[in-house]
């Protein structure tokens, strides 16, 4: 073992922390061992400089990831693919005669009124697989007891299990991602120049900060980046956030893209806000008022990011997706806040994570097979909302391929 004298180093920094000298560099090079791929010669003993150090312990980084999405895994069934969902149109009311009644007047009541029924198909499904090898024999000799060697392959299991929850909170993300794009292209796509407009506020796709600006004089209006510091912009935000979510209570078609006639009651409501905000929101916000329920924010999830963290984690980076939707439009928007919808909106549905295993008698190792399925859907049809502040963002059809 290499053994280093830290006794000057040591009394140095005594005379940091008694205030005794100013704040000096100090060389860590050989007090923190930061650890190394394989073991070199200098794992000896002091003694007769002979004998190989041995193992004392092993610590295992075994530890669980259990993820960080919102919660939009459904239901699942396990025969059959097709996910049908049926509504029903709000039919029109007619004059009631009753009461206008006219003599020697007939009054046809055999006529059918056929109720407006439509339908709509999901039947399409993800899948991906992780496949990892195990062995036992081969593994035995760099272990002291069977106690080892079983922890040993329980970390393997658990960076399994990790892979598998990063992937599906992953395509979990890339489902509300996907209904937000279409939002927001549904609402602020500007067909004669061909991009979004988010200098201006649509009725699914809030633009907090258009509003909160529209109000203030030049020198008082906040750009993207400082109005989430903002106390005054704050309380705006939570204001209507909170006001959305009572208004998606009543009856409406201004809320999803579809323009149904639909309604989401406060207990089927999701709300998923961006951590930046969220955050800024208790900070800025929560912490200087005496009544907090009444400066709060409705109940929701939160997120760290929308698609990515960036290099830095910036809010350019963390409030943004760049993705091609469903609809064929690339869209790239950043300051995106949150998300507002109906439970019936976005779901991962029949999700099967199942596991095969193959073992080969030659090489003696068998490989397990983790696997998932699911299908993700949107349903455009239902309440959808997107809360941001106006960074510029892009959305363009894609362009068609010539033929080969």
């Amino acid at each position: 073992m290499k053994v280093e004298q830290v006794y000057s180093l040591l009394n140095n920094t005594v005379k940091e922390i008694l205030g005794e000298s100013v704040i000096v560099e100090e060389d860590l090079s050989n007090v923190v061992d930061v650890g190394r791929q394989i073991i070199s010669t200098n794992n000896l003993d002091n003694y007769v400089k002979k004998l190989v150090n041995h193992i004392g312990k092993v610590v295992f980084v075994d530890r669980v990831y259990k993820g960080n999405v919102p919660s939009v895994i459904r239901d699942s069934w396990e025969y059959g693919s097709i996910l049908e969902k049926i509504s029903a149109d709000i039919p029109e009311a007619i004059e009631n005669k009753s009461w206008n009644l006219e003599h020697g007047t007939t009054y046809n009541q055999d006529v059918f009124y056929q109720p407006t029924i439509s339908a709509k198909f999901f039947n399409s499904k993800v899948t991906f697989e992780v496949p990892v090898s195990f062995t036992e024999l081969q593994v035995k000799e760099s272990f002291s007891n069977k106690g080892q060697l079983n922890a040993f392959l329980s970390m393997i299991f658990n960076a399994v299990e990790t892979a598998m929850t990063i992937r599906l909170d992953n395509l979990i993300m890339r489902a509300i991602n996907n209904m937000t794009a279409e939002t927001l292209i549904d609402d602020l796509y500007d067909e004669d120049e061909d991009e979004l407009d988010l200098t201006v506020s649509g009725v699914k796709a809030i633009n907090l900060l258009a509003l909160y600006n529209a109000d203030k004089a030049e020198a008082e209006r906040l750009g993207a980046d400082e109005a989430i510091r903002n106390p005054d912009f704050i309380r705006f935000a939570s204001y209507m956030i909170s006001l959305y979510r009572d208004r998606m209570t009543k009856i409406s078609t201004l809320f999803n893209v579809g323009g149904k006639e639909r309604f989401t009651p406060i207990e089927d409501v999701t709300v998923v806000l961006l951590s930046d905000f969220s955050s800024a929101v208790d900070v800025f916000l929560q912490s200087d008022v005496f009544n907090k329920e009444l400066t709060s924010l409705p109940k929701h999830e939160t997120v760290p990011y929308w698609q990515g963290s960036g290099t830095e984690y910036a809010f350019e980076d963390v409030s943004k997706i760049h993705v091609k939707t469903s609809s064929g439009k690339v869209v790239e928007a950043s300051g995106i806040l949150g998300v507002m919808f109906d439970v019936n909106a976005v779901g991962v549905a029949n999700l099967d994570r199942r596991v095969t295993s193959h073992y080969n008698a030659k090489a003696e190792f068998f490989t397990n097979y983790y696997k998932a399925d699911a299908g993700y859907y949107n349903d455009l049809n239902e309440n959808f909302l997107v809360f941001f502040v106006g960074a510029e963002a892009e959305a363009e059809a894609e362009q068609p391929q010539p033929d080969a």
